[in-house]
């Protein structure tokens, strides 16, 4: 019966992921979003051109995909099927919420399996998962951000840099590798990226400029 647990899990998480809440807020202004800037449906590009209270609303509801696919619909399912899951089938029941949701983010159903990159809904399971491995993986973000400006290669080195950070935290073997395949998913998912990367063609985000200060009035002789 475990098996159904499992498969469940699996559906609801995919389709709580699925939902595209980048694609539905432009839609809402009339706008495809899929159409504009880098055609993503995700955070960054509705932050471009919704701006940031737009852009930080996809962002948490992304995230939050991800953590309600292990916290809420993982732990339920295992509550139904309690005397089979033991705390390794709950482990997989929650990997296999968080990865779900992360795929029905990334392929959603809805817009032809065509979805975002997963770096919130990521984030979100992460925070269910592994906070403290999120936590330095975070650090990585706003460092490589910081120098750069550039989101794009900000999440693909906070990507890479997940495994390593698992290991030092001492994850379990099942969780380091999952979090490894979710690492490369995320990578491949920013191929076009790459591509702008080595081409000198990636968007950056601009840092705020200083305000002029005026010029002090020159004294008359």
């Amino acid at each position: 019966m475990l098996v159904v647990g499992y498969i469940l899990t699996a559906v609801t998480s995919y389709l709580l992921g699925s939902i595209p809440t980048g694609y539905l807020l432009a839609a809402a202004r009339g706008i495809d979003i899929r159409t504009v800037g880098s055609g993503n449906i995700g955070a960054t590009n509705v932050f471009r051109f919704l701006g940031v209270p737009a852009g930080v609303f996809v962002l948490l509801v992304d995230a939050l995909k991800g953590w309600v696919a292990v916290v809420v619909v993982a732990r339920l399912f295992g509550n139904w099927f309690a005397d089979a899951a033991g705390p390794t089938a709950r482990e997989w029941l929650a990997l296999v919420g968080g990865v779900s949701a992360i795929l029905g983010h990334n392929f959603t159903c809805w817009l032809r399996f065509k979805g975002g990159k997963g770096i919130a809904t990521s984030a979100g399971v992460l925070i269910a998962l592994v906070p403290w491995a999120l936590l330095i993986i975070f650090g990585v973000w706003v460092i490589v951000f910081a120098l750069s400006r550039y989101v794009s290669l900000a999440s693909i080195c906070a990507s890479a840099a997940l495994p390593p950070a698992a290991w030092v935290t001492k994850e379990s073997h099942t969780m380091i590798c999952m979090l490894t395949a979710m690492s490369a998913l995320a990578i491949y998912k920013h191929k076009a990226n790459i591509q702008r990367l080595i081409a000198g063609t990636e968007t950056r985000i601009a840092a705020k400029k200083a305000a002029p200060q005026p010029e002090a009035p020159k004294q008359t002789p």
